[in-house]
């Protein structure tokens, strides 16, 4: 018994140094240490973020084995290019986020191509009416026009913005993501939108 006060102090600080780690700033840190190439660092860095990191992907991929590739996918990407994050531009956990995202939506299309390259095999023969060439053309200038628009968002508006409307993330989930307040992330949000209406309005 007499070793009981020790246990508990010892325990709490195994606590606190796992409340720093799971923060913001511990997750910079973590960062700093794999740009150094620090393995064990990545290896902490991917206990801590691939439960978001998976959650992400299988709302993008739904498939759970695909949704695990995704995740291996982007955290190699994020080993590999741990070097280009800057802390200035955003957190830890939205960079990671972004990068699944990308790799979810790559997956997609690659999933997407397939399918089309097999139904253009099947219907090789056959023109797409007008309307159809149209519709993409129209797509296409409509997707051009709305990366222009977050391009003029300021870095934390566009940040909030593509977690929200790319990545599907609720307001809470976004605010967890860039450790900021609920309340924050919702004004960045809104005055983003604001702005891209107001882009796609003058781009019309």
């Amino acid at each position: 018994m007499k070793h009981g006060p020790q246990k508990m102090q010892s325990a709490r600080r195994l606590s606190a140094v796992d409340e720093r780690t799971n923060s913001g700033d511990g997750l910079v840190t973590l960062m700093e240490a794999v740009q150094r190439g620090d393995r064990s660092a990545f290896a902490a860095l991917y206990d801590q973020l691939s439960p978001s990191v998976y959650g992400l992907a299988r709302r993008v991929v739904r498939d759970p084995a695909r949704a695990e590739e995704v995740v291996q996918d982007a955290m190699v990407e994020v080993w590999r290019r741990a070097t280009r994050f800057d802390s200035e531009q955003g957190s830890v956990r939205s960079w990671v986020l972004m990068i699944t995202h990308r790799r979810a939506v790559d997956r997609v299309r690659t999933e997407q191509s397939r399918r089309d390259r097999e139904e253009r095999v099947a219907s090789r023969d056959q023109e797409p009416p007008s309307d159809v060439v149209s519709d993409r053309v129209e797509h296409d200038f409509e997707r051009q026009r709305v990366v222009r628009a977050l391009d003029a968002l300021t870095p934390l508006q566009r940040e909030a913005v593509k977690l929200a409307y790319y990545s599907g993330l609720t307001h809470q989930e976004i605010a967890e993501a860039l450790d900021a307040p609920l309340g924050t992330v919702k004004t960045r949000i809104r005055d983003g939108m604001i702005r891209l209406r107001d882009s796609l309005g003058a781009m019309a």
